[in-house]
Parts: C-alpha cells; sequence; structure tokens
C-alpha cells in the first residue's frame, strides 16, 4: 500500500488512484472474461498486481498471460513475484506497443485486454495511442476490458470500440465502473 502511495506521489498522470484495486473490483474485472475459451490474455498497468494474480489463478495453464508495466518499481515488484509462471510475459514497456510484444511471442490477437489504466489522467495522445493499438490487438473477436471511477471517458472509448457490457462495483473505494468493449465493424486497421 506504502510503495504504492510513493508512485502515485511520484508519477500522478500515470497511477491514477492513492490505493491499489480492491479483491472486489478484480473479482468484477474477471466476469466478463471467458477463461475456458480465452488462448492470450493482456494486462494494462498491472501495478501491484491485484488483477494479475486472479488472471493466473483463473487461466487455464495454456493461456498465454501478457503483463505491460511501464512503472519500473512495479515492474521490477512483479518481476520478483512472477518468477517461474510459465505461460506469463512480463514486459516493461508501454501499452502503446502492445502489437510488438504480441508479435515478439508469436500471438496474433489477444482474446481480452484488462486495463488498469487512467485513462482521466493520461495525456489524451497517449489514450489515443493506446486504443488504437489494442484495436488491433483483440482483431474482430477480442474483448476490451477497462474500470474507471467515473463515466467520464466513456464517449473517448466509444470512438474507438462498441460498448457491450457495464458493470459496477460498489465494494471498491472509490467505487468503479468495469467497461466491456469489442471493435466496431471494420473500426480498425490492421498492422501489417
Amino acid at each position: 500500500m506504502l510503495q504504492f502511495f510513493m508512485q502515485f506521489i511520484r508519477h500522478p498522470r500515470t497511477i491514477g488512484a492513492v490505493a491499489p484495486s480492491g479483491k472486489a473490483l478484480a473479482a468484477k474485472m474477471m466476469e466478463p472474461v471467458s477463461f475456458q475459451r480465452a488462448k492470450c490474455i493482456v494486462e494494462y498497468g498491472p501495478g501491484t498486481g491485484v488483477f494479475t494474480r486472479e488472471l493466473i489463478r483463473r487461466r487455464k495453464k495454456s493461456t498465454k498471460l501478457m503483463i505491460i508495466e511501464k512503472n519500473r518499481a512495479f515492474y521490477l515488484k512483479l518481476k520478483k513475484e512472477l518468477e517461474g509462471e510459465n505461460g506469463v510475459f512480463l514486459v516493461h514497456g508501454s501499452a502503446e506497443q502492445v502489437n510488438a510484444y504480441l508479435e515478439a511471442y508469436g500471438i496474433e490477437t489477444a482474446d481480452y485486454i484488462l486495463s488498469g489504466l487512467p485513462f482521466t489522467s493520461l495525456p489524451e495522445a497517449v489514450s489515443e495511442r493506446i486504443l488504437k493499438a489494442t484495436q488491433t490487438a483483440i482483431g474482430d473477436k477480442g474483448r476490451f476490458i477497462t474500470f474507471q471511477y467515473s463515466l467520464a471517458k466513456q464517449s473517448f472509448f466509444t470512438k474507438y470500440f462498441a460498448l457491450t457490457g457495464r458493470l459496477l462495483e460498489f465494494k471498491n473505494v472509490p467505487p468503479a465502473y468495469v467497461m466491456v468493449m469489442k471493435n466496431k465493424s471494420n473500426s480498425y486497421e490492421t498492422v501489417g
């Protein structure tokens, strides 16, 4: 908790909360995921790993899990914690480069991308690059799942995706909305 708070103080635009997400929100983020069919799941901005631990616990052994963390302190903590986990690829980098990371591991598209990124505080140009990369990364069949503390960015998301579901988790502090999205038909460019 203290490490998370210190990272928030140092990087308020990229951390976006003073405390890590709770277990109730982690469970709510997992609800839209079909773990039986998922071959590849990507997580953006795992922070201290609250969602990551749930993904590892629930996934099939054959499911590849790619974790992308930009913050060095969180990356190093997760690197130590995830050592020896088969099929888990931890990347120290930006979600903007998700397609390059998938390609590097021989993965065509992700079935699900779960995001803990604070889109309300990220610069708009960065958010746009991440969402465009996400469109390509999930292809025609994948789903993008993110949580936000308000619906202020919903219209921003729907410029890129079709909203297929919205859940609310009251037990989180503060309460959070979980948005489930898919690509609009022909709304993304494939990177060749």
